[in-house]
């Protein structure tokens, strides 16, 4: 079993597996200018769909439709992106189309910060594909509703404390994009306001209303996003909408800090998530919540922690990485959630020397041995964590 090597051509920011039961070969990587899709086999990483944004790309989503040319002829690629001019963008692309981008929450009505984190949100129902959840250092959740009933062609103003209505702005198409995304209604968005930047949203498939939400404090909340704002109180801010606060930045971080917390869910339990800040890490069971503390808690890297990431065919296993300049290595850390309690070492992954380090990564969703795509430099790095 050798190692996968993809060369972007420039330096890869994002990377974004599928793990829809269609489409588990699938793999975004988001660069300085563009996305690009990729098929991962045994043997090869080949691209199948590519996308000019025309800036950085700073996260991606798939849809849950997405299907992969390895499952149907009728394959169908669909996720979002979001770029270093807080703009919002839906991809897709089928064998009889070419890659087509629609531009979307631009201008007043979307973020005005980076946007550092996004997921589709519409849980095990048909509107599955239709909800995305963005969040941002501008300290904004925004739940866009990507198939709205009505095109509102402007924004209204936005209430800082609940759920609010809005709508995009943005309708010229992207570079590189299709004509036809221009006469699409623009998506609306629902808001809330946080006290601090964001730097994590994820949702579980199994559910419709509820998002887990960090921040770079460290703390982490479940946030119905659905529920009503009307009749919250006025001082209510982002506590209205909140399921359950974790203890933090305490239990996770020691304290804040200017490293974003990453936060997962493992999709094979809902009751159970994961997050890392600074050099710690913890694990969370929500059936066994004591006062919001973590179930299980351990060191990380002690330069400071970036991503955290739980393998969705091993759902015991989970990884984190660092690309803190003051890394010794492009590293990456496998941890089993059985073993760590009892203090033992995670296995440890070196990728490539200082500089370099690893800017994202994702488990890919293929069944067997358990797979690691990571960016490097300007490489997509293909890997498995164990052996036949």
């Amino acid at each position: 079993m050798m190692d996968l090597r993809h060369d972007h051509g420039a330096l890869i920011h994002v990377v974004r597996a599928c793990d829809n039961a269609d489409a588990p070969d699938l793999v975004a990587i988001g660069g300085e200018n563009s996305v690009s899709v990729l098929l991962i086999t045994d043997t090869s990483a080949d691209i199948v769909a590519s996308f000019s944004i025309g800036c950085r790309i700073t996260t991606l989503a798939w849809s849950p439709r997405a299907v992969s040319p390895s499952s149907s002829d009728q394959w169908f690629i669909e996720l979002t992106a979001a770029s270093s001019n807080f703009g919002l963008h839906l991809l897709t692309k089928s064998p009889d189309t070419d890659e087509d981008i629609f531009p979307f929450g631009g201008g007043l009505s979307g973020h005005h910060g980076l946007v550092t984190d996004m997921t589709f949100c519409g849980g095990p129902t048909d509107d599955a594909a239709r909800y995305v959840a963005t969040v941002s250092d501008d300290k904004m959740l925004m739940v866009w509703d990507l198939r709205p009933n009505v095109d509102i062609p402007s924004a209204p103003q936005s209430r800082s404390h609940s759920l609010s209505p809005s709508s995009s702005s943005s309708s010229s198409p992207s570079p590189g994009g299709g004509g036809a995304s221009s006469t699409r209604p623009q998506p609306t968005a629902y808001v809330i306001s946080f006290p601090h930047a964001l730097s994590s949203v994820c949702a579980h498939a199994s559910t419709t209303k509820d998002l887990l939400v960090a921040d770079i404090r460290g703390s982490l909340a479940l946030i119905d996003w659905r529920s009503d704002p009307l009749h919250a109180p006025a001082d209510a801010a982002w506590h209205h909408p909140r399921v359950i606060e974790f203890a933090a930045p305490r239990a996770i971080a020691g304290g804040a800090g200017a490293y974003p917390a990453s936060a997962a869910w493992q999709q094979a339990n809902p009751d159970i998530i994961g997050a890392v800040h600074r050099s710690r890490f913890s694990l969370w069971d929500l059936s066994k919540l004591h006062g919001g503390k973590p179930t299980l808690s351990g060191a990380s890297f002690p330069e400071g922690a970036h991503r955290f990431r739980w393998c969705p065919t091993y759902p015991e296993y989970f990884a984190i990485s660092t690309r803190n300049p003051g890394a010794r290595s492009a590293t990456i850390h496998v941890h089993s959630a059985l073993h760590a309690h009892s203090h033992v070492e995670p296995t440890t992954f070196t990728l490539a020397p200082r500089p370099l380090c690893v800017r994202d990564f994702d488990f890919v969703s293929l069944k067997g041995i358990p797979r690691i795509a990571a960016a490097v430099g300007h490489e997509l790095i293909v890997f498995y964590i164990g052996l036949e």
